[in-house]
């Protein structure tokens, strides 16, 4: 593995803006009872807070290759930084929920801007350990979830939820700063490029990372509730989020340092998928005595396919441009189909009075995944002339 400067420098950023991307979703669900009663909202409406910015992260996704081309990876970044800044402080104010649905639009923009470019400023900068540099990436998105997700309800309890939905604003603001000072320099103008909205492989990419992504957003979204349906407290159900996120933490280090063994993603991929599955089965058939072994084989498993479906994408790319259009595709699409996960359950809940369908609804997405993983092939031989040739 590269130790030099450069590679340290990049690293560190892409771990540091990373960490900002989720606390700003990931503090809503220990909260969630709180906003509720606070602010009056059923489970369909307090979804929103999750399911309305992951969708516009995917609205936005997809002008990610007019952002690389006018606006530049570096400038684009530090706009959606300051989006994030900027939402974070404003739920230092807010008094209903109008204003914070509105504030999570703000940071879902600003989330969709980041992770639209990240990756092509990535390959551009360190092309030979761009994989490496994603799951560091994706590393430091999944480590912001964990303190977010840990600390909220503690924190609530002491300066209330507005304090902490607000706080993010600090290290967002020391993020951004950062990114100004160190990530400079001179850029190349992007070449112009084109959605692939006619190749086949590109779709069949985005509905892979939308419904792999699907248990990400419904785990960050309703986990914490489902436990405090059973009888656990906001605080324990908050600690649970966390401790599956840091399992999410280890496990995209994990495929951070053993990616570039596995130029076959399908074996690695299958082994995650089948944890995920194990650590659904737990969670709907022993929620209370296998708890444990849920959090820790969902956190594992959920941890290294949502990096793994953005390292398979950027495999199909050739050039930093390239990578930017079609991870602005996937990522668009594939976050749109992510979004409605959260939703539904937010709807099973009301109707049912119970989350447990949702988890055998994720079950059904996640084996649709596991039989697409062996459609993937080896991406860097049989598929990559195919993506360039429609980029």
């Amino acid at each position: 593995m590269s130790t030099s400067p450069r590679y340290s420098l990049i690293a560190g950023l892409a771990l540091i803006i990373g960490f900002n991307l989720r606390p700003i979703m990931a503090s809503i669900g220990p909260l969630l009872d709180i906003l509720q009663q606070d602010l009056g909202l059923s489970s369909t409406q307090a979804s929103l807070l999750t399911t309305l910015p992951v969708f516009l992260m995917g609205v936005c996704a997809l002008a990610g290759p007019w952002l690389q081309r006018w606006v530049g990876e570096v400038r684009g970044i530090a706009l959606g930084m300051l989006l994030i800044t900027l939402a974070s402080a404003a739920r230092l104010l807010i008094d209903s929920a109008a204003w914070l649905i509105v504030s999570a639009a703000v940071a879902g923009t600003g989330i969709a801007m980041v992770q639209a470019l990240m990756p092509a400023w990535l390959k551009r900068n360190h092309p030979e350990r761009a994989g490496s540099l994603m799951g560091l990436f994706t590393t430091g998105i999944m480590g912001g979830a964990v303190i977010a997700a840990a600390g909220a309800a503690p924190a609530a309890e002491i300066g209330g939820w507005r304090l902490v939905l607000g706080v993010a604003l600090i290290p967002a603001l020391l993020a951004l700063i950062a990114w100004m000072r160190y990530a400079g320099g001179r850029q190349r103008t992007a070449d112009r490029v084109v959605l692939p909205y006619r190749n086949a492989r590109a779709w069949f990419l985005l509905a892979f990372f939308g419904i792999g992504t699907s248990a990400y957003t419904l785990v960050l979204a309703w986990l914490p509730a489902y436990y405090i349906d059973l009888g656990r407290s906001p605080v324990h159900a908050g600690y649970l989020l966390g401790a599956l996120s840091a399992m999410e933490v280890v496990s995209g280090l994990a495929v951070s340092s053993l990616v570039h063994r596995f130029p076959d993603r399908r074996p690695l991929l299958t082994f995650v998928i089948l944890l995920m599955l194990a650590g659904l089965g737990c969670l709907i058939l022993a929620p209370i005595s296998l708890m444990l072994p849920a959090i820790v084989l969902l956190g594992l498993g959920i941890g290294a396919l949502f990096p793994l479906s953005l390292i398979v994408t950027l495999d199909h790319a050739d050039s930093p441009a390239q990578a930017g259009a079609l991870l602005a595709f996937v990522q668009g699409g594939g976050y749109a189909i992510a979004a409605l996960m959260p939703l539904l359950a937010g709807v099973i809940r009301d109707t049912m009075a119970s989350l447990q369908w949702a988890w055998v609804c994720m079950v059904f997405g996640a084996l649709v995944v596991l039989v697409m993983t062996w459609r993937l092939g080896r991406t860097d031989d049989e598929m990559g002339a195919e993506a360039a040739a429609s980029l």
